[in-house]
């Protein structure tokens, strides 16, 4: 499988997980945007600097060849899934301790001594 098949694919999983197994519509959210546009930015920079500077290269048969920041755009797709999976799984353990807290499950409560 190819590196930007590979990309495409991982999008799509992530999308599949946050979407219909975590139902947390991480991507439906205007705060999840906002804080993608703020990470974007950085990953831009440091994908710039590095392919820039040749720290990393690319087979040029292995990409589609459109590149931002002279990183690929595989990189972006990289990149969001990445973001997108690690958020979608935070927001999915929370929702889950909170519900157990909620129900008593996840909560210490110290007895009282009545002496």
């Amino acid at each position: 499988m190819s590196y930007s098949t590979l990309a495409v694919v991982a999008v799509l999983a992530v999308l599949v997980v946050d979407l219909a197994v975590y139902r947390t519509r991480m991507v439906t959210r205007p705060v999840f945007w906002v804080a993608y546009a703020i990470i974007i930015t950085f990953q831009l920079l440091m994908n710039g600097v590095l392919t820039g500077l040749d720290v990393v290269t690319y087979d040029p048969e292995t990409i589609w060849g459109p590149r931002i920041a002279y990183a690929p755009v595989e990189d972006l797709l990289f990149g969001f899934a990445m973001v997108t999976l690690t958020l979608a799984s935070w927001a999915a353990v929370n929702r889950r301790a909170n519900t157990a807290s909620r129900r008593g499950r996840g909560t210490r409560t110290r007895r009282s001594s009545t002496r």
